[in-house]
């Protein structure tokens, strides 16, 4: 009899149409030490795992109805997958690949080595562990970073949430989202948070090619299917099996294009350019957009059906503007980055710099902070950035920060305002900036809130 712990909750279901090897199976997992239940069928599966989940599901690939493979995809769409063991008489390298690839943790023939199964399920099972530890310490260190992707407010927190529930799902993603904030970046982190992390990541703008280069760079095509094409080409849909692609500005596609593109999410069959057969393919569609698509539906300019179709696990990325104390935290990470890379001694931002950063708007995301800080980065001949490092449109905001004048608030047409109203109108825009938050407000114009709140006009 095994030392190890049990837990009240079952820990291993054998799913096995063969009565004598399910229980035998039973029997052997329940002397090594695990709580362990037997059912003969897919559906009775299904059953046990809706009402008591497992820990790891022990499953024959040929089951009467359903097979062990359709147990396996079912049990992907669950939040939290067991460990999953696939068991076959009938076993080849092709099924053995073919398992793996669709989430199996192992793959076992029969006769069964008991010895091995034990080895198999120590190993499934503290692997799992072990990844739902990594879980907690990113829940722990607030997810300030995943896949490159950095930050901690609260927007933040729920978008790497979202991108880790998501990752686990099957179907196509819609990541939406301004231009600059990083949308490609959330699709790499979807795929390697994913069972398909392993496999390819192709990514294409559907804005930068005319319809016929980008039917061809996607679909594929055969030889002498237009003029110019004298060898065959796959396809990026092909290129991408087994793995993700990523359709960037996907707003921007054909409407014919469009339909193509449905039809290979509802049926899995690529048709080259001037071919007479589909190939089939296992690819996972991310799409991303800085459009508002049910907009562009209600306009007729992109198909109702696909947008449904997409919609089903959307995604916002926000905007810089959004995220907080993110800019300083995004800041800080360029900077490292750059300064390596060019081996500065340059290794902070100066008061005032910071005040410039937190004040200007970011119009551009989060791909225009990590260019000024690259640039600000390459200038920089001390120990610290300096507002004199930052591009112009950014030391501007330094000069309104110290001197408590914001221009822009000035119509000339206008007679001058005293200055009392000028700083009340001013502390008035920067609250308004940073989205009414006072503590915010009074640390960018250097005052105490009691002062921010007499400028206003409160008691």
């Amino acid at each position: 009899m095994s030392d190890r712990a049990t837990t009240a909750a079952e820990e291993v279901l054998v799913v096995e149409d063969d009565r004598a090897l399910g229980q035998l199976l039973e029997e052997e997992l329940t002397e090594a030490g695990y709580a362990t239940a037997a059912v003969r069928d897919v559906e009775a599966a299904w059953t046990h795992i809706a009402d008591r989940p497992p820990l790891l599901v022990i499953s024959d690939l040929r089951l009467p109805g359903d097979d062990g493979m359709a147990l396996l995809q079912r049990i992907k769409s669950l939040p939290v997958r067991p460990g999953f063991i696939v068991i076959t008489a009938f076993g080849t390298i092709e099924q053995a690949v073919q398992a793996l690839k669709r989430g199996a943790d192992d793959f076992l023939t029969k006769p069964l080595d008991l010895e091995h199964l034990r080895l198999s399920v120590q190993r499934v099972l503290e692997t799992r562990g072990l990844r739902q530890q990594l879980e907690r310490y990113r829940q722990i260190l607030g997810q300030e970073h995943l896949h490159g992707i950095v930050g901690r407010s609260a927007p933040m927190r729920e978008l790497l949430g979202n991108i880790q529930r998501v990752a686990r799902a099957g179907g196509a993603v819609l990541i939406g989202g301004e231009s600059g904030v990083g949308k490609e970046l959330v699709a790499r982190a979807i795929h390697a948070e994913s069972e398909r992390r392993d496999g390819p990541f192709v990514a294409i703008n559907s804005a930068a090619l005319p319809r016929e280069l980008l039917e061809s760079e996607l679909f594929g095509h055969e030889a002498g299917a237009f003029t110019g094409a004298q060898r065959a080409r796959a396809g990026l849909l092909r290129e991408a099996h087994g793995g993700t692609l990523l359709l960037d500005e996907i707003g921007d596609m054909p409407l014919e294009m469009q339909a193509k593109l449905l039809r290979v999410l509802e049926g899995g069959g690529v048709r080259p350019l001037g071919a007479s057969q589909e190939h089939a393919v296992d690819v996972r569609i991310i799409a991303a957009t800085n459009r508002d698509l049910e907009a562009e539906v209600r306009a007729g300019g992109f198909r109702a059906d696909l947008f449904y179709r997409l919609e089903t696990f959307a995604l916002r990325v926000p905007p810089l503007r959004e995220r907080g104390d993110d800019r300083e935290l995004l800041a800080a990470h360029f900077l490292r980055r750059h300064s390596e890379a060019l081996g500065q001694p340059c290794r902070g931002f100066s008061r005032d710099a910071l005040a410039a950063l937190r004040a200007y708007g970011f119009p551009g995301n989060v791909r225009e902070l990590a260019n000024a800080v690259e640039r600000a980065a390459t200038f920089c001949r001390g120990s610290e950035i300096v507002p004199e490092d930052l591009p112009e449109r950014i030391r501007a905001m330094t000069t309104a920060a110290q001197s408590g004048i914001g221009l822009e608030l000035i119509d000339g047409s206008e007679p001058l305002p005293h200055l009392q109203e000028l700083q009340r109108r001013y502390v008035a825009h920067v609250l308004g900036r940073v989205g009414g938050n006072k503590r915010r407000a009074a640390e960018i114009l250097g005052i105490g809130r009691r002062t921010l709140y007499r400028y206003l006009g409160h008691d």
